[in-house]
């Protein structure tokens, strides 16, 4: 499929989100990038991407509530000229040690999964209305660690990135009559947060990846590229952590 011309909305463009965005971009697609609180931010990788596209915009809403999630998705189809992918990169990647666990943690945490659902929903109503062979694609983002071997201190977390897992499989099959395709990234150690001392990152966390080196932002903004592209696959979740998922914590 040749991506030039189409148009994406994309959310959770702070972080990895950014080299997504721009690497779309390079390929013409059309950007509406979604923020709930991070305005300026948004509205200066708009301007970056608009070099490359035809049309980019930014749109404003929280993905846990579901009539923000219709009026984004509203607007980025009526700014955009229509809607053929949703990539949904949201996450807060909340520390939450034992000690702390409690009710708030896990509303906070599931908000997020719930958000993958209303995008997903929302998103693939309007792409029913496309034409051709793949009507859409939608492209949800999980955790490598959320299968066979969770690291502690980010239960509800990794609890919320294994639903979104299997929302990405059951969104395939519930999708799959409509010609729009679902499928999840799910990365590894990637970009450091401002929380982990540089030390402990370096020591404790990459250096027990197989490959020891952090998941390449680019790698993955390259396999969303390809999934674009393809016609015919769906319902997979695909790591990519530098063979993080093949030890345990």
């Amino acid at each position: 499929m040749n991506l030039k011309g189409k148009c994406a909305l994309i959310v959770g463009a702070k972080r990895i989100g950014q080299d997504v965005a721009e690497r779309l971009s390079q390929e013409g697609v059309n950007l509406a990038i979604a923020y709930r609180t991070s305005r300026d931010e948004a509205e200066v990788l708009c301007a970056r991407v608009s070099a490359h596209t035809e049309r980019a915009c930014v749109v404003q809403g929280d993905v846990a509530v579901e009539d923000d999630v219709k009026r984004m998705i509203r607007e980025a189809s009526q700014n955009l000229g229509g809607l053929s992918f949703l990539i949904d990169m949201a996450s807060q990647f909340a520390w939450t040690p034992f000690i702390s666990l409690n009710e708030l943690a896990w509303d906070s945490a599931m908000a997020e999964a719930k958000g993958s659902y209303l995008l997903a929903v929302h998103a693939a109503r309007v792409m029913m209305k496309n034409s051709g062979p793949t009507r859409g694609h939608i492209v949800l983002f999980g955790d490598s660690a959320a299968g066979e071997h969770p690291y502690t201190n980010y239960l509800p977390y990794l609890t919320a990135k294994a639903a979104t897992e299997f929302m990405t499989r059951a969104f395939a099959v519930e999708l799959a009559r409509h010609n729009i395709l679902v499928n999840a990234i799910c990365p590894g150690p990637t970009m450091k947060p401002s929380d982990i001392e540089q030390d402990v990152w370096d020591r404790r966390i990459i250096a027990k990846t197989p490959l020891k080196q952090a998941s390449s932002t680019e790698d993955i903004a390259e396999m969303v590229v390809t999934l674009l592209k393809s016609e015919t696959i769906t319902g997979e979740c695909i790591r990519v952590d530098s063979g993080a998922h093949l030890v345990s914590g």
